[in-house]
């Protein structure tokens, strides 16, 4: 399986979103960065607790000129249960997010095993895409644990732009 590359553009993506009719990573103009934030779904209380995490630190964020979205394999109805339970109010959430998309972006696919899980989604992944929709960062795991220490990627977000570090990982 190809995964997306540093310095390569990013692939298409485009996802209904709670709220409004959809979100499409080519129509983002960030000033900086678009962070999109793939979780797993309403059946996974790691990803309450990152999604919780990235919604109180959305100000940073948008400090630092990053624009921030998550999504999943979920259908609506379960993105609006983890909207209202995870008490997600401020944060782009997205939903029915295509296998064919999650397996372009690279994401492991898991199948339930189960009750309350779905028969399909996706697990996690995180990306930074630079205003140019071009990969920065990437991470990309196949369980739930693993992920990024969200205030660890602020401050590496202060040293990119402090110091015009370059995206690496491109070979």
């Amino acid at each position: 399986m190809n995964r997306p590359t540093p310095k390569q553009l990013a692939p298409e993506l485009e996802f209904p979103i709670l709220g409004a009719n959809s979100w499409n990573l080519k129509a983002q103009q960030p000033k900086n960065f678009t962070l999109v934030v793939f979780y797993r779904g309403l059946h996974c209380p790691i990803c309450k607790k990152y999604l919780q995490e990235l919604q109180n630190l959305l100000p940073d964020f948008k400090e630092r000129g990053v624009e921030v979205a998550a999504v999943s394999m979920d259908a609506e109805e379960r993105a609006r249960l983890s909207r209202q339970k995870w008490e997600l109010d401020a944060l782009t959430l997205g939903y029915d997010l295509p296998e064919a998309t999650a397996k372009q972006w690279g994401l492991y696919l898991s199948e339930g095993i189960k009750e309350g899980e779905p028969e399909l989604f996706s697990e996690p992944g995180l990306f930074l895409i630079d205003s140019e929709h071009k990969i920065y960062y990437s991470s990309i795991t196949s369980n739930p644990w693993g992920r990024p220490y969200l205030p660890s990627l602020i401050k590496a977000i202060d040293f990119i732009l402090e110091n015009d570090y370059p995206a690496r990982g491109e070979k």
